[in-house]
């Protein structure tokens, strides 16, 4: 597949969002698309590309972009993680395959899915909720395991001990910004044991180390302190009734306890739309949808499908 760095403003006209433009080797345009962003302390070349190599031989372009604040798109405090401004840079990146003349012609602007994974898969289906009461930009959706409401899934998965500590900290922090104006930091994941981290999960850290050290290289394994009390905030389900029309797929991994599978499954019941479909991963984890080559293979493979039926082929 052909990539090629682009680059688009934000809503904050000083503050440019960096991407890639991947389109197919064959064949010319203009190419229905996916715009794919990722989820919690993700830059554009952490896991997303592997997905995108499954939707360019189906005749799809996808555009994989860096929100602001991390990798190689502008923005401060770095490696803060609002998602509102993360919704809101999605929002941009689609006026920027909309109103931009250097896509005229590669990219068909009436075909244009979203993708979004873990942190990114509520985002989506907020966005698809969006965009399907305002102008209907979005053609086709596909979450993969999403966090459905961030509270409940930062409770479910820390002790009642490492909580007290992340809520310490939280607190901690919201006061030390009032008086100093600076952000604190945490890491992203780790071992609650020895260490207040945002996500008690040391397999994720895991994953992402190796992955830092193959592909991702600007991954930072850490954000600010004020990204947990927003992913605390954070709830996709009074948007789901909202999704009445536009073809939506949820991947969910059997038995994934970081953004846990029941809550996903129940989530899914509240899109209103009748063009769904729900894929429930068997033998697989959260985590193996990154790190295990056959089961990020079968994710992919369905999410293609779904695109392929709905963005490529004739209605």
């Amino acid at each position: 597949m052909k990539r090629r760095e682009v680059e688009f403003r934000s809503e904050n006209p000083a503050e440019m969002i960096r991407a890639d433009l991947y389109t197919p080797d064959t064949g010319k345009g203009p190419w229905p698309i996916v715009v794919m962003g990722g989820g919690w302390c993700y830059v554009k070349e952490l896991t997303m590309p592997e997905y995108a190599q499954y939707f360019l031989p189906e005749g799809l372009a996808a555009l994989i972009f860096d929100y602001r604040c991390l990798g190689a798109s502008d923005g401060e405090p770095r490696q803060h993680l609002d998602p509102w401004r993360q919704i809101a840079d999605y929002r941009s990146a689609i006026d920027a395959l909309w109103f931009r003349d250097e896509y005229t012609g590669v990219v068909d602007r009436e075909r244009i899915g979203i993708f979004g994974i873990s942190y990114s898969g509520g985002h989506v289906l907020i966005l698809g909720a969006l965009e399907g009461a305002l102008n209907r930009r979005v053609k086709c959706i596909v979450s993969v395991v999403p966090v459905i409401d961030g509270f409940a899934c930062s409770k479910l998965t820390h002790s009642t001990l490492s909580f007290r500590a992340l809520k310490a900290l939280v607190d901690e922090d919201r006061r030390n910004r009032y008086f100093t104006g600076k952000h604190g930091h945490i890491p992203h994941s780790g071992d609650a044991k020895t260490e207040v981290v945002t996500w008690p999960h040391p397999e994720t850290k895991e994953v992402f180390m190796k992955i830092k050290a193959t592909t991702a290289p600007r991954h930072e394994h850490y954000s600010t302190i004020e990204s947990v009390e927003h992913v605390w905030a954070y709830d996709v389900r009074p948007y789901l009734p909202r999704i009445v029309d536009t073809p939506t797929m949820m991947i969910v991994a059997e038995g994934d306890d970081l953004s846990q599978w029941d809550m996903e499954i129940a989530a899914f019941n509240l899109i209103a739309s009748n063009k769904k479909k729900l894929f429930v991963q068997p033998r697989s984890t959260h985590m193996s949808l990154y790190s295990n080559r056959s089961h990020l293979e079968i994710a992919a493979t369905e999410a293609a499908k779904w695109y392929r039926h709905w963005l490529v082929e004739p209605r």
